[in-house]
């Protein structure tokens, strides 16, 4: 099969591109940009296109698909050569199930906790030697891929992304893979340059439930009033089962896990966590892992890439960094840090980076996001604001949705980074939040800080 990539650098769709390669097909692609790690990786798999830019002069009527991605604009030419002539366009997730209609679906959806939650999932049949076919956001330890595709493996476990499909397909890309099996881990709001109110983003998420197929199961936070809501109000007949955050403590540095077996020491932490991996026990049950092997494989899962990220340890001080953004993670890892290390003061420090953190109305969203933490900053670039074209922000309306009158906050780099390192973290634990790096934070030069 003949498949060309309209946007092949991207995150998704460069693992994509590899996965189909993996399996034989004839891969091509382009793109107007190419950034690491994408590129070497292309490159490496002999995938790189052999120059920037988009040439119609590539689609023909050879190639049996295209897959567009979301990096593409509506008037590509490339795009527009490949409507000319009718071939066959998907979408990343539309692509996706076509590879994966005649295997069990599973789909795990939510605003937060999806890539840890499928992370596990993943972790566990990896331990048992169970073989799947998946796509999940980040990469794994263990895992040479983002995404993997065979004839012969019986599930699919897909990461359930509720963002948009394509320039031309304006559906979330979870409303599109029609799961057997679907976990929904929790709903607060979130993406709204794409779903300007509430009421508008948790509708996809019934949309989602209503899209399992009919007979199918569906595993959900009971916890989260939202997701509650909509699952038990939805009239889909699927199985509902509900799940919550078992019983664990926390002994010196270390989160021990009430199980029937006895107690469990666990490598990941936070209640947030915690939850998630109860919500992994039955996906994983489901796909035929029992309970003791389950917990078996989970004493050694580490954590998904980027997801509270031990990055540097010192006899007294220990400092982690986080992909955490929107104000139900930041508060969530704010609060696992500080249980964790309950006897140490935590300076929390969240980088307003994307387009809705940046956004004033969206900013009263984070009130209290930061409480759990005894020292709390925040940074963000008012270059990233002009960027993404929005209102100017300032530092009162800041401190006024976060609710912290002792919140300091940083809009120069390097005044952030004299404060980092004037720091004294005896005796603290450090957390750096952020889908960015503070301005060209080297994560690594925090190292020689813990004592």
């Amino acid at each position: 099969m003949n498949v060309h990539f309209i946007a092949i650098g991207g995150s998704a769709m460069h693992n994509l591109a590899i996965a189909l390669h993996n399996k034989g097909y004839q891969v091509t692609g382009s793109d107007d940009s190419l950034f690491e790690p994408s590129k070497s990786r292309l490159e490496a798999k002999g995938l790189l296109p052999e120059a920037i830019g988009w040439f119609p002069q590539k689609i023909t009527n050879n190639l049996d698909a295209i897959v567009l991605g979301m990096h593409a604009q509506a008037d590509n030419p490339e795009l527009f050569k490949a409507q000319e002539l009718g071939l066959k366009i998907y979408s990343y997730p539309e692509f996706l199930y076509e590879q994966s209609k005649h295997k069990t679906r599973v789909v795990i959806g939510g605003s937060h906790g999806k890539t840890t939650i499928t992370s596990m999932i993943l972790h566990v049949m990896h331990y048992h030697d169970r073989d799947v076919d998946y796509m999940v956001g980040a990469q794994l330890e263990g895992f040479d891929v983002m995404v993997k595709l065979t004839e012969t493996n019986d599930f699919m476990v897909l990461e359930g992304d509720e963002y948009l499909s394509s320039p031309i397909d304006r559906r979330p890309k979870f409303h599109l893979y029609k799961p057997n099996i679907a976990l929904l881990s929790g709903i607060a709001w979130d993406h709204i340059n794409v779903f300007p109110t509430y009421d508008n983003y948790v509708e996809q998420f019934r949309i989602f439930v209503d899209s399992i197929v009919s007979g199918g199961n569906i595993n959900f936070n009971e916890e989260d009033p939202e997701v509650k809501r909509v699952v038990e109000e939805s009239k889909n007949p699927i199985r509902k089962i509900a799940y919550h955050t078992p019983e664990y403590t926390v002994e010196d540095g270390e989160t021990i896990l009430e199980t029937s077996e006895g107690d469990l020491p666990i490598e990941v932490f936070g209640k947030h966590n915690l939850n998630n991996l109860a919500g992994a026990k039955w996906i994983c049950q489901h796909m035929g892992v029992d309970e003791d092997d389950f917990y078996e494989a989970i004493s050694t899962f580490k954590g998904a890439s980027k997801r509270l990220e031990k990055i540097a340890e010192g006899k007294t001080s220990v400092a982690y960094k986080d992909f955490a953004h929107s104000p139900s993670k930041v508060e969530a890892t704010t609060q696992a840090v500080k249980e964790q290390y309950k006897d140490k003061k935590l300076v929390a420090c969240l980088e307003l980076h994307t387009y809705s953190s940046l956004n004033a109305d969206f900013l009263k969203e984070y009130k209290g996001a930061l409480d759990a933490a005894d020292v709390a900053v925040v940074f963000y670039s008012p270059d990233a604001v002009e960027i993404k074209k929005l209102e100017n922000i300032t530092h009162h309306q800041i401190a006024e949705a976060f609710k912290r009158d002792d919140l300091i906050i940083y809009t120069n780099p390097e005044d952030f980074k004299n404060f980092l390192f004037a720091q004294d973290f005896d005796n603290k634990a450090l957390l750096l939040m952020s889908s960015g790096n503070y301005g060209g934070l080297d994560f690594n030069a925090v190292k020689p800080l813990m004592k």
